[in-house]
């Protein structure tokens, strides 16, 4: 039988604002003490009312039209109720059936494929305090630190398809959340956890059946690892001729490398929802929609593609940089500077925006190449990321442009790069400092030229009698006489003439 892989996501993310949901409590909690950043109203003590934190609902709908979902002009609060140790008032504050927005979706790639995931809906909610099980698991400990904390949960509809795009959808949406700048999304930290649900089904059916969801997942590795290990064992139960009857919540164990069963899942019904007495419900206008749209950022997806046409950047190296926005923007400053220094070279014919055009797919190499792989490489030895570069974004288009025109050769421009990032120097002084200007001059290579072919005769007749690789030892004197500051392919050029 040809099975068919159903997976959703319920997917918590953390705001990083400065106080909790629904009291003036400090958000900081993950960095204080213990039971610390905590009041009467995070503790659900009785007669003790929330009020909605402002900045968290504006983020929520954020994020919501972000995700091009159509914002709720009325959402209101609801109760969720159940009973467990890191729920103080025995309920959630949470949204039922008037979210902050519903009916979105979030574009990704996966293996050159674009998939569109639809988005169901995104609610605002607090989040609960913090268990921590003793290995032996005699007790529990519980960090009300957490609880409070402003949360939104997206659930997707159930269009992914395998466990790699639901690691690649979870990657997208923890960039998304981060260039919004409501979530630094960590998922070892907690601030982005996933419920995963899945079932199979033989292909060709609509039914859906019995699910299997995956608890608190904290990385991408285990999202995709619990995923497949499902799928696994999933298809033998099929196989089997016993599906799933029953949905369950099962979790994670990495050192097993398995699922394993915790308990039979609950429905809306269990939790008993009603509206929350103590909080209005929320009415947005189209001046408030209005406001908010407008403080929504270049998103990623649309960051990326602007970097392939406009700068001639490959599609992985976009990826690479405008993943991190620190890298994004110093990219976008060392090409703006970067035209500049090739419109002021006299030898280059046209204006730096012509010249920009017209190598557009070269120079956009070369800047990805140098930034990505090369400086990106250094400052990772140091232990410094693209925030606290300490090149300037005019000194390294410098750079950029002495290695385009040719005053610089691939393994000099190495040696200049270290000197810039040890003293601070511009290239220019570098350079002019220690002699290293490539020598792109045929006629002053000839006398050289002349000299290495009267001091190796020998070499000399075997390259006249056929043997061309002797000309790399040619080549190789040459560099070692100039100090690698001759062209190569001029040095080859020249040093052709005179074995001649």
């Amino acid at each position: 039988m040809k099975l068919e892989t159903i997976i959703g996501l319920e997917i918590h993310v953390q705001l990083k604002t400065t106080s909790k949901m629904f009291c003036g409590c400090s958000n900081d909690g993950e960095h204080q003490p213990p039971n610390t950043t905590v009041c009467p109203i995070c503790l659900g003590h009785p007669g003790t009312l929330p009020v909605p934190n402002n900045l968290a609902v504006r983020w929520s709908v954020k994020a919501a039209r972000a995700l091009g979902c159509t914002i709720n002009t009325i959402a209101k609060f609801d109760r969720k109720n159940y009973f467990y140790p890191d729920i103080p008032k025995g309920y959630q504050i949470s949204q039922f059936d008037q979210p902050m927005g519903e009916h979105g979706f979030l574009d990704i790639d996966v293996e050159g494929e674009e998939r569109k995931i639809g988005i169901t809906r995104l609610h605002l909610e607090e989040d609960t305090a913090k268990l921590t099980h003793t290995a032996d698991h005699e007790y529990s400990l519980v960090d009300f630190n957490r609880s409070g904390t402003p949360l939104v949960e997206i659930v997707t509809e159930p269009d992914i398809r395998t466990p790699a795009e639901a690691k690649v959808f979870m990657e997208e949406l923890r960039l998304l959340m981060r260039h919004l700048g409501v979530s630094d999304a960590d998922m070892e930290k907690g601030h982005l956890r996933c419920d995963a649900n899945i079932s199979l089904r033989p292909v060709g059916e609509d039914k859906m059946y019995a699910k299997t969801e995956l608890k608190n997942i904290n990385s991408f590795k285990f999202v995709e690892r619990g995923l497949a290990y499902e799928v696994k064992r999933q298809t033998a139960l099929w196989e089997q001729g016993s599906p799933p009857e029953v949905t369950t919540t099962r979790g994670w164990d990495e050192n097993k490398a398995a699922t394993f069963e915790q308990r039979t899942k609950e429905d809306s019904a269990d939790y008993r929802y009603f509206p929350e007495p103590d909080i209005p419900p929320l009415t947005f206008d189209e001046e408030y929609l209005r406001d908010v749209e407008l403080e929504l950022p270049e998103l990623p997806r649309d960051k990326r593609a602007r970097f392939v046409e406009q700068y001639g950047i490959a599609p992985d190296e976009a990826k690479v940089i405008t993943d991190a926005s620190d890298l994004a923007d110093y990219t976008e400053q060392v090409i703006s500077e970067l035209r500049a220094w090739l419109d002021a070279y006299e030898e280059i014919p046209g204006t730096g925006v012509e010249i920009w055009e017209e190598k557009k797919q070269e120079l956009g190499k070369l800047v990805s190449g140098w930034l990505v792989s090369k400086l990106g490489g250094k400052l990772q030895e140091r232990k410094q990321g693209f925030g606290d570069n300490p090149l300037s974004a005019e000194d390294f288009a410098q750079f950029l442009s002495m290695v385009f025109t040719g005053k610089l050769s691939s393994r000099m421009a190495q040696g200049v790069l270290d000197s810039m990032l040890e003293t601070g120097d511009s290239p220019a002084v570098i350079v002019e400092r220690e002699g290293l200007e490539q020598v792109s001059d045929s006629a002053a290579l000839e006398e050289i030229a002349a000299r290495l072919v009267a001091e190796n005769e020998k070499q000399a007749e075997e390259y006249r009698g056929g043997k061309e690789a002797v000309l790399k030892f040619f080549v190789g004197q040459m560099m070692r006489e100039t100090k690698g500051a001759a062209d190569p392919k001029v040095a080859e050029e020249v040093l052709k003439k005179a074995l001649k």
